[in-house]
């Protein structure tokens, strides 16, 4: 089904019961059942699945952080005069990061009165949570910071790598942290021994990047092609090389999604298109084949029989994948 919202696509989901969801720059929410919801007085800049699994958890220009769901908006947090654009949630442990400028932020859904505040010597670009939402990983430049989630007093774990990082992906069992950096490349570590693993070779920044079948490969934008890595045995992608899905030289991959648990890979590109491929098979199938603005973001159902997109111009749709 396609929409026409009017509005940059800040981020598109799907709810642990198979709803899609639009996170808008007009700073509303939209699902695809119909109702709209008036999150933020200004842009949504992030966006993620709140922890129930069950509605969409924001951060906008307004220093407001917001769960949304179909009966409307609440407040859970606020920083007054300071974007929040980095934002990421747990559903094992409850817990909700946010960054807003060098400070990242927690919160506990079954606390209202737990706060954690973790302060940096730059700008937080990305967040994630590990497996188990205990430890959260924070982008910035030079590298990656570690924090044990609950504690107030603490000196961060630092995974040390030259540069701008701005999203991270922790790999389905803890082992490996994955970054995208400014610059046209990839970076890792394995946490135990903090190796560092440099993925370059990349012709465009890596906007998005995702773990796929329970961990065994790690799909990214930034390529003709949707890049798979393997991530299979404890060296994970050391030492191997990645392939490339769909390549079509008239563009690039713009987003990427996955399935968790399976092998279904959806791309959005910066001509506009969507396609979904089984990467068994890897026969591509188009969703979504006028071409139009560039995909600016993506989303895969759990079970991969659905696919959610959004374009910078406001353009979005919710497709069957075949």
């Amino acid at each position: 089904m396609p929409y026409e919202f009017d509005a940059y696509v800040t981020a598109a989901l799907f709810s642990k019961s198979g709803q899609g969801i639009f996170a808008l720059g007009d700073g509303t929410v939209r699902f695809d059942t119909g109702e709209v919801v008036e999150a933020h007085d200004g842009a949504i800049l992030c966006a993620c699945l709140h922890p129930s699994g069950e509605g969409v958890i924001t951060g906008g220009d307004d220093g407001r952080l917001v769960w949304s769901q179909t009966s409307g908006p609440q407040e859970i947090a606020e920083i007054k005069g300071r974007w929040i654009d980095a934002v990421a949630a747990s559903p094992d442990s409850g817990l909700i990061a946010f960054a807003a400028g060098k400070d990242v932020h927690v919160r506990d859904v079954a606390d209202p009165d737990f706060a954690r505040t973790f302060a940096h010597e730059s700008s937080a670009l990305g967040l994630a949570f590990d497996p188990k939402g205990r430890r959260l990983a924070v982008a910035a430049y030079g590298g990656a910071r570690l924090w044990f989630a609950r504690i107030a007093e603490q000196k961060p774990m630092v995974l040390a790598w030259a540069g701008s990082h701005i999203a991270l992906a922790w790999s389905p069992d803890g082992k490996f942290l994955m970054s995208s950096m400014q610059e046209n490349q990839l970076h890792g570590w394995r946490v135990a021994d903090e190796k560092n693993m440099r993925m370059g070779g990349y012709p465009a920044k890596v906007k998005s990047l995702v773990f796929m079948s329970k961990g065994q490969f790690l799909a990214t934008s930034g390529a003709q092609g949707v890049v798979i890595w393997p991530f299979g045995g404890s060296a994970g992608p050391m030492g191997k090389e990645a392939a490339e899905v769909g390549y079509d030289a008239s563009t690039l991959v713009a987003q990427v999604a996955g399935t968790p648990t399976g092998r279904r890979v959806a791309a959005g590109l910066e001509d506009g298109r969507v396609w979904v491929c089984d990467l068994e098979g890897q026969k591509i199938e188009m969703l979504k084949a006028e071409k139009g603005a560039a995909i600016t973001a993506l989303a895969i159902s759990a079970d991969g029989k659905r696919v959610a997109w959004g374009d910078e111009d406001g353009a979005a749709g919710v497709a069957e994948a075949p």
